[in-house]
């Protein structure tokens, strides 16, 4: 008899005690009515709370949960890579566990993934739980990065997506430092689908991306996929170049044409800061890349396990 189809599904979890045990109920649910062996990897991002206890929990009385600590807080995007890296499965679906993303999406997902396709995006036809202004820098990011990328970033599609082998093994190569999960996942290509849904609101608990760290993902994401920042600053200091010389032109005909004096001290302040402002802006965008390249060089690991319960293949 053919043995039957088997999926992870990775949940990264950081401070999450009030979610993980109604996440797993549902996910159960949904996964024992489809026709698939499945496991479910739950990643502790090195939670302060009693996540690492509920979890445990889990384990001792479900053979088909497994669970990586890790050593401290190395954050969402490389909780998910160490989660990815201990996948051995015909497919794999990355989780939240604050439940935006409804589990009953799965079969979809899976139907999809039947019809042969190795990427099945879930993407998000409502967000649900989020401000006008926050829906607004969402859409202004993936229109500017897109317009700035050579790969094109699907829009309100996040983790939550189906990964066949092939594909998560072609994931698995990319080792890079700073991780950008999204632009990654569509960078490595493979055939995709789409199926779509409507988030809901967290179950339990707020959300630990606050606006800091979502403009610092916003230009993670911008830099890992696109030099055009780069480019741009080279473009402002040659035209902010050109406008100063055809300035300091315009200043001498009109001393010699016209006699007039030689602007004083307002207009010498506003040309100095300007331009102080400009090399600035320029500085940082350079400084952005080569911090990128300080990180890449040092060649540390992307995360450190503490321990892993693996019923299967014993505990680490």
């Amino acid at each position: 008899m053919e043995s039957r189809k088997k999926i992870s599904i990775v949940i990264p979890a950081y401070n999450e005690e009030d979610n993980v045990e109604i996440a797993y109920k549902r996910l159960k649910e949904v996964l024992d009515s489809t026709n698939y062996d499945y496991e479910l990897i739950f990643v502790d991002d090195g939670s302060k709370d009693n996540t690492l206890s509920k979890l445990l929990e889990l384990y001792e009385k479900d053979k088909k949960v497994k669970v990586i600590s890790l050593s401290r807080n190395f954050g969402k995007e490389i909780a998910l890579s160490a989660g990815l890296d201990y996948v051995d499965a015909d497919a794999v679906i990355p989780f939240d566990a604050d439940l935006q993303h409804p589990p009953e999406v799965i079969p979809e997902l899976l139907a999809k993934f039947e019809e042969g396709y190795d990427v099945v995006n879930a993407v998000k036809r409502k967000r649900g739980g989020e401000n006008f202004f926050k829906r607004f820098m969402s859409e202004a990011f993936y229109k500017i990065i897109n317009n700035v990328s050579s790969v094109e970033i699907p829009q309100n599609v996040g983790d939550f997506r189906l990964i066949s082998k092939d594909a998560l093994n072609a994931i698995k190569q990319i080792r890079e430092r700073k991780r950008f999960m999204k632009g990654i996942f569509a960078w490595v290509g493979f055939k995709t689908a789409s199926v779509y849904y409507e988030t809901a609101p967290r179950h339990a608990g707020k959300t630990k991306w606050n606006y800091f760290k979502l403009i610092n993902l916003a230009i993670e994401g911008i830099t890992s996929f696109s030099i055009a920042p780069l480019r741009l600053a080279s473009l402002l200091g040659l035209f902010v170049s050109f406008v100063a010389f055809l300035y300091a032109m315009w200043i001498i005909i009109q001393k010699l044409v016209y006699g007039n004096p030689v602007k004083g001290y307002p207009s010498i302040m506003v040309a100095i800061l300007f331009l102080g402002g400009v090399q600035l802006i320029t500085i940082g965008i350079i400084g952005e890349y080569v911090g990128r390249i300080y990180e890449e060089v040092k060649q540390r690991p992307l995360y450190i396990v503490k321990k892993i319960w693996d019923k299967d293949n014993k505990d680490k």
